[in-house]
């Protein structure tokens, strides 16, 4: 009981901020919202949204930010169609349908938990997502961000046939890796060592083409990304009964179904934060070595990305929770013709 209550305080309190103006429809205050004539930035999505439900959060924090121009939602792993049935009725039932989504290469394996929500979605014909990838680059050179949130199936693709024109991306923010912290255990939250990280175990030879590609690369590995979405956290969000928070909710449902788990780990929505609020997840220059069994190692030599080994987990889960619970009824942020 005493969980239930503090997660209706926290609800409550959020809230309150929001009708007060202390908290803008952002979660920011007012006058941090985005300057008066910046441009948002460009970016394409890449993500195995099906699996964990940190990628729902994820895409769900990337519409809610008006520093963000989504120029189109790449699916990655696995049954890469099946995820773009997931993405189209995500989108269209925050009223996002604008936003083009686009297959990538298919792959045997999978963890799909979210099969159900995705399979009431209509078949529908998408483009190729490294031929999106390419033409997007090609159309915007040096002003793209790709936010990787999945296996780096896609980019490794995109890098062999185009190498030149996939250097044109501004840069790439990612999350994967294992540095100095492995997958806590999640019933008692202790940390271990390095791990295998999903994300490049499933693909080692796309992190080592990514690390290569002379495009700037910024990791937020697991010793940053293991942030937990706590009862009074998914109460403010879900409590909202906004059309986004309603889709987090099905899909929230499933996951835990599947799973049997409760509390999502957010790890993908820091690569979000990163792209808006870099503050929030300092980086510093490395040089890693990536393993053909996933092991990212730091050794010696020039860097070659750029890590965030520490994280404001505090500060995320506050941008996070007002971001997305910050709606109001007028919707997710679009941006018009592109």
């Amino acid at each position: 009981m005493g969980r239930v209550k503090n997660a209706r305080i926290f609800a409550a309190l959020t809230l309150l901020l929001l009708a007060a103006g202390t908290v803008g429809l952002n979660g920011q205050p007012p006058a941090a919202a985005l300057k008066a004539g910046a441009a948002p930035q460009l970016v394409i999505i890449d993500t195995d949204i099906g699996d964990d439900i940190d990628d729902a959060f994820a895409l769900a924090l990337a519409l809610r930010s008006p520093e963000l121009n989504i120029l189109g939602i790449t699916t990655d792993f696995g049954d890469t169609a099946l995820r773009a049935r997931l993405v189209d009725r995500y989108l269209a039932a925050v009223g996002r349908a604008d936003i083009p989504v686009a297959v990538g290469i298919a792959t045997p394996d999978s963890h799909f938990t979210q099969g159900a929500y995705a399979r009431q979605e209509p078949v529908r014909t998408h483009p190729d997502a490294v031929d999106f990838l390419l033409g997007q680059i090609r159309a915007h050179p040096g002003r793209i961000t790709l936010i990787a949130i999945g296996p780096l199936v896609n980019e490794q693709a995109a890098i062999a046939r185009d190498p030149a024109t996939f250097r044109k991306l501004r840069r790439v923010v990612m999350m994967g890796g294992s540095i100095y912290r492995g997958y806590d255990d999640w019933k008692t939250g202790a940390h271990r060592p390095p791990d295998p990280e999903w994300n490049i175990r499933c693909d080692p030879a796309g992190a080592q083409a990514l690390l290569a590609s002379g495009v700037p690369v910024y990791m937020m590995p697991l010793d940053s990304t293991q942030i937990p979405l706590q009862a009074a956290g998914r109460a403010a969000i879900f409590s909202r009964r906004t059309p986004l928070t309603e889709q987090l909710g099905l899909l929230y449902g499933e996951w835990s179904a599947a799973t049997g788990r409760q509390t999502p780990t957010l790890y993908d929505p820091v690569a979000v934060t990163f792209a808006v609020r870099p503050e929030l997840c300092p980086v510093r220059p490395m040089h890693l070595e990536v393993g053909g069994k996933g092991y990212t190692r730091p050794v010696a030599g020039a860097p070659n990305v750029q890590v965030c080994l520490q994280s404001d987990e505090a500060g995320i889960l506050r941008f996070l929770i007002g971001r997305i619970a910050g709606d109001t009824g007028q919707g997710v942020h679009g941006r018009g013709s592109r």
